[in-house]
């Protein structure tokens, strides 16, 4: 079950989870957090890390990467498991673009190099809560969307028809539901298991394969009109982008 990450509290009383093992790091920002009035909970390991997101709601997740019993990037993983919402910042002394494009795979929103100001880590959190509480409302609104323009196209996802001019295209309800999530989704990443669970209920192996095959679908119906795109980004997901279109 995915968990709501934000209250209608303003992001100053947001709640943070910190996971750092430096002893003098970890009191130095939990301290600072809380001074900028954020609720701020402290763990010094992956594993207690994990036990204590799975048992409270947070808005925020701080992890470093490099922690005894489980790395941040194996407690990013484990979270992405089961929450997809919840926005999460590494704190790393790695600099390494392996590293962070690691850590934008696992699921993070963002990456700090240590050392680092109290001053950059406050512009972070801030630009990020704020980021993901737009997707949120706009995910929402989305949501009860029920037609959706796609260059010259106009999706009817209620009556699972695709209109371009006079002509329609009926689709089926697994094409009518894989198209709306791309739709939703539009210009930005959709991960391949958001998707499957969203479509099918299961990110399992086989239906993933399916999956393809009705990508691939859809590209074709959309084909007339070349400003459309379904890009496959390796292993991770797809995009819907038009090219052209003003992104809001």
């Amino acid at each position: 079950m995915v968990k709501k990450p934000f209250s209608n509290q303003a992001f100053s009383k947001a709640k943070i989870l910190l996971v750092e093992d430096d002893p003098n790091l970890s009191l130095v920002v939990r301290d600072y957090l809380e001074m900028q009035d954020y609720q701020t909970e402290l763990c010094r390991d992956g594993e207690s890390g994990l036990k204590e997101f799975t048992a409270n709601r947070y808005d925020l997740i701080i992890l470093d990467v490099m922690m005894p019993k489980k790395d941040g990037f194996s407690l990013a993983e484990d979270i992405r498991k089961f929450d997809e919402i919840t926005p999460i910042i590494f704190l790393t002394a790695k600099s390494m673009r392996e590293d962070k494009v690691k850590g934008f795979q696992v699921g993070c929103d963002d990456y700090i190099t240590k050392p680092f100001s109290t001053e950059e880590l406050s512009l972070r959190i801030n630009a990020v809560l704020k980021r993901c509480q737009n997707n949120q409302n706009e995910n929402e609104e989305s949501h009860t969307q029920k037609k959706f323009t796609l260059g010259k196209f106009i999706f009817d996802y209620e009556n699972m028809i695709l209109i371009e001019g006079g002509k329609e295209v009926s689709l089926t309800r697994k094409e009518s539901s894989l198209l709306r999530i791309l739709c939703i989704y539009k210009n930005k990443l959709l991960t391949r298991e958001t998707a499957l669970k969203a479509v099918w209920g299961s990110d399992d192996y086989f239906i993933g394969r399916s999956m393809d095959v009705f990508i691939s679908k859809l590209r074709r119906y959309l084909k007339s009109d070349p400003r459309i795109t379904i890009t496959n980004v390796h292993g991770i997901g797809f995009k819907l982008e038009i090219s052209g279109e003003e992104e809001v």
